[in-house]
């Protein structure tokens, strides 16, 4: 789908506040209710609106520590990956898990109620996946910036 200068505007705003009702996009992006909702339903539609959620106050919640755990894996077959992500995917403590390319296998973001948190969640879980070598555990020290905006 070939995104124009409207679609990218609907995009923007509701990147900024999903839950806009349709006059207020409409009359935000320059459109009339109808047209407005027509493009909303074909962006989903098309699949670049995945779907719509609340972002959710961490510390708020009793997860406000953060962190980033590198993982290297015994080794990169098949079968190993697909073990350990389909453990990390019953986590809900990992937020984030990236497939790396480079130094380590995986890049996860992790989030717990402490340090004590995430060395219990490390040492019950993480480590005890099948195929997990080794962990190797970043503690960031500010958050400057996060946002799951995409520039469009």
């Amino acid at each position: 789908m070939k995104l124009d200068a409207i679609d990218r505007r609907i995009l923007g705003a509701l990147q900024r506040d999903g839950r806009l009702q349709n006059i207020e996009l409409a009359r935000e992006v320059g459109l009339s209710p109808s047209p407005c909702l027509r493009r909303v339903r074909l962006l989903e539609e098309a699949g670049v609106i995945e779907r719509y959620m609340a972002v959710v106050n961490p510390a708020k919640v009793g997860r406000g520590f953060t962190v980033f755990a590198r993982v290297w894996l015994t080794g990169q077959d098949t079968k190993t990956v697909r073990h350990f992500t389909t453990a990390i995917s019953q986590l809900p403590e990992v937020v984030e898990c990236h497939l790396m390319a480079g130094d380590c296998d995986f890049l996860l973001r992790v989030v717990a109620a402490d340090l004590d948190g995430y060395y219990q969640f490390q040492i019950r879980y993480l480590t005890t996946i099948k195929g997990v070598q080794s962990v190797k555990t970043d503690i960031p020290m500010q958050n400057i910036k996060q946002t799951a905006a995409i520039p469009v």
